[in-house]
């Protein structure tokens, strides 16, 4: 008897105290926001991804750089390009990733202009032929990138010390032609999203 008395006050517990807790989760799951990429871990995970994917693009060379931003499962990538179709490249690499709803595509595109081109390979040469900064040329894509925009000139990238950056401006600024060397390059390698 007394067994069913605590069945009893025991179901009676569950349904006055336990249920509308119960209920309650319930209806705190369904609050909260269904989008996956809303959630930080999923946001990291597109952000490795749509890195990957870049650091992929076949045509990308050291005159173009491409930067992103990751919001939710939205991508808005920035930079300059030195073909229109390298802008579309990158356009649907990203919308490729597992997750991304939107891409924004805010890349620039060069002007073609021979005087640029011209410049840029002077450029090249200058910079990765001499002996200090020969060393950020064995990279699959180097890692200071010169653009080039109607004769202006800016570096951007990144090098191991203030002397290497110090020496990439200096000889970016010995090309004949260039109107104005911008030094952009950050010093201290970048951190790859998701390594710590």
């Amino acid at each position: 008897m007394s067994s069913q008395r605590f069945r009893n006050r025991s179901s009676n517990l569950f349904v006055f105290y336990l249920l509308p807790l119960t209920l309650l989760g319930l209806l705190t799951i369904a609050a909260r926001p269904q989008n996956p990429a809303s959630e930080p871990r999923e946001e990291q995970a597109i952000t490795r991804e749509v890195y990957h994917q870049l650091e992929l693009l076949p045509r990308f060379t050291v005159f173009d750089w491409i930067t992103y931003t990751v919001n939710g499962d939205n991508v808005t990538l920035e930079g300059e390009v030195t073909q229109p179709v390298k802008k579309s490249d990158a356009e649907s690499a990203v919308k490729s990733v597992e997750g991304v709803q939107g891409v924004t595509n805010n890349i620039k595109v060069l002007p073609l202009s021979p005087m640029d081109e011209r410049i840029r390979m002077a450029e090249f040469r200058s910079i990765y032929s001499f002996p200090s900064l020969q060393k950020y040329s064995f990279y699959a894509v180097q890692s200071i990138h010169i653009i080039v925009e109607n004769g202006h000139v800016t570096l951007k990238g990144w090098v191991d010390s203030q002397a290497d950056k110090d020496a990439a401006r200096i000889r970016a600024n010995s090309v004949p032609g260039v109107f104005s060397v911008t030094n952009d390059l950050q010093i201290g390698q970048p951190q790859k999203p998701g390594s710590h």
